[in-house]
């Protein structure tokens, strides 16, 4: 195969052909950023008590005085989950409460809340949480919704990932994106937790999925700083657009189940870009399928108004189309040479980091101080700064240092929230803030690096994989969170540990600020093998010269 940049550079950059590529895939995640976490509001669990019936022969005040306080973190809360036992507060039925008199009922003992539940309307009309009763001894059911979301999401990135370097990007992008809207829509009829939580897995299939898909489509048509612009900029500042219109229709519909009619939606706006939106040249020439590769690109001269040469690709003999025909790429090649397995290994972990701590502030942001509607905006909005620096940040610096730093920010501002003290929830908030502000630049950044490090054979593969164990954390976090009922600081400072370690361990990683994308394997090891070449001469050179020896991060790949 030659130089698939080199053979395509007369489309040039910026022409009508890469502008609708370019704005029609990344208007295909904006339903991701709709349902990437609308379980803060689906999910939400407003204050609660036990219901007291209105036939109980019980006055108000004692009815109010019915709810035994318990102390949360510190803080004197009414319990949600027992209330004293009304067959013996009824004796006092003829009675009412003495203002200014304390009420001592600590001689009655408790009971568990047999009628059901009282929820707050303060903020939400109804929530599976509410209709489902997902509280007390059933609480544990809130994370765990997350967490089936989030498998979902896992199995989706694995096997999206293979599928989709076995039978091209864009079958899997349509596929998933319809499975998501679906899906998203039959919710609207679970008749319980557990149907609704199954429906939920299959969404989170699609989920990443498409986006993956529509990410490495982009990645592998655009080219140079374009493709640049969109991997870093172009996609996730859609998927923010629609993370930010999530608070803005919750805001105005409260009720779970029209929420996800009006989720599913704009999923139907996107069947029309089948038409629109090409399969990868790149990845059919990977396959051996080079006339399909130049019909696809002549048709983007036409568009472009410019003349295309003769022959475009470099033709394959017809034994080597038949040999890439049948030579089959699995996540097992992502292991295989230790150049590569290091190369990997690294990138989990970092990926890992990256998703729980994201997901952790993002999932956490209702709960903060102050209106749920307006903190989960400012979270989604927070985003599109960090995208655009993470954007300037891969045009002009290198990807470590970028990574790197990006996570710094994230973790340190995590542990030094917990020198915040309770009487000053704003500050808290904001430091917050700036956390996801670091944690979502890394999140751009990794996506892009990941995407450069592999070859065109393994890069969904690649991204795929890395995006299903960061999916681990994803499944994990949810529970994470509720260790704050216990110990409010022991999350951050889980996830801010994690983000200093990934941050020190990402140097060690191959520099590709200003490579080609490497299309085999073969181009991806050859690439690496020359910048441990490099290294390894420059640390001769300077024991030669008498200068102390530096380490080179080169070398350790």
């Amino acid at each position: 195969m030659g130089d698939y940049d080199q053979d395509t550079a007369f489309l040039g950059k910026w022409g009508p052909f890469q502008q609708a590529v370019f704005f029609l895939l990344c208007a295909s995640t904006v339903p991701n950023g709709l349902s990437a976490l609308s379980i803060v509001f689906l999910g939400a669990s407003p204050s609660h008590h036990c219901l007291i019936p209105g036939g109980a022969n019980i006055s108000e005040r004692w009815r109010e005085a019915g709810i035994p306080t318990e102390e949360v973190n510190g803080q004197a809360k009414r319990s949600g989950c027992q209330r004293f036992r009304l067959d013996l507060i009824a004796n006092f039925s003829a009675l009412d409460l003495i203002p200014g008199v304390d009420v001592n009922l600590s001689h009655v003992p408790l009971e568990g809340c047999v009628d059901g539940w009282t929820y707050s309307e303060d903020f939400y009309q109804t929530t599976i949480v509410t209709e489902f009763d997902l509280v007390c001894s059933n609480e544990w059911k809130q994370p765990f919704t997350s967490s089936v979301f989030f498998m979902g999401v896992l199995c989706g990135s694995f096997l999206s990932g293979q599928l989709s370097d076995r039978f091209g990007r864009k079958p899997i992008l349509f596929i998933t994106m319809a499975m998501q809207t679906v899906f998203t829509f039959i919710q609207v009829f679970s008749p319980n937790w557990e149907v609704f939580s199954l429906l939920f897995f299959i969404v989170g299939l699609g989920q990443i999925s498409n986006y993956v898909a529509a990410f490495v489509l982009g990645s592998e048509i655009l080219s140079g700083q374009v493709r640049v612009l969109y991997s870093s900029l172009g996609v996730c500042l859609f998927f923010a657009i629609g993370y930010m219109i999530l608070p803005l229709i919750a805001f105005f519909i409260r009720d779970w189940r029209m929420l996800l009619v009006a989720m599913s939606v704009p999923g139907l706006i996107y069947i029309p870009l089948w038409w629109f939106i090409p399969e990868s040249p790149r990845w059919l020439l990977s396959q051996g399928r080079v006339e399909e590769a130049e019909a696809i690109l002549r048709d983007a001269a036409r568009r472009n108004g410019v003349t295309p040469p003769e022959v475009i690709l470099t033709p394959i003999e017809d034994e080597e189309k038949k040999s890439k025909r049948e030579e089959a790429y699995s996540v097992l090649d992502l292991f295989r040479g230790s150049d590569i397995r290091y190369t990997t290994f690294i990138l989990f972990l970092v990926w890992l980091t990256l998703s729980s701590g994201y997901l952790g502030l993002s999932l956490s942001a209702t709960s903060l101080h102050g209106n749920p509607y307006l903190n989960c905006f400012i979270s989604a909005a927070i985003e599109v700064p960090a995208y655009i620096v993470s954007w300037l940040s891969l045009k002009f610096l290198p990807r470590r240092l970028c990574t790197s730093a990006s996570m710094l920010l994230g973790g340190g501002m995590l542990l030094f929230i917990q020198l915040v003290p309770l009487s000053l929830p704003s500050l808290s908030t904001a430091l917050e803030m700036i956390g996801k502000f670091g944690l979502a630049t890394g999140s751009a950044l990794i996506f892009v690096f990941t995407g450069e490090l592999y070859p065109t054979v393994l890069r969904n593969t690649a991204v795929g994989a890395c995006s299903m164990v960061a999916r681990l954390g994803g499944t994990i976090t949810p529970f994470l969170i509720q260790l704050s009922k216990h110990d409010r600081n022991l999350p951050r400072t889980i996830l801010g540990s994690l983000a200093l370690v990934s941050a020190a361990i990402i140097v060690f990683l191959p520099e590709t600020f200003g490579q080609p994308l490497p299309d085999t394997i073969d181009q991806m090891q050859k690439r690496q093998r020359i910048l441990c070449t490099c290294s390894l001469r420059e640390h001769k050179n300077q024991k030669e010269q008498g200068n102390p020896p530096q380490i080179l991060v080169e070398t350790s790949i």
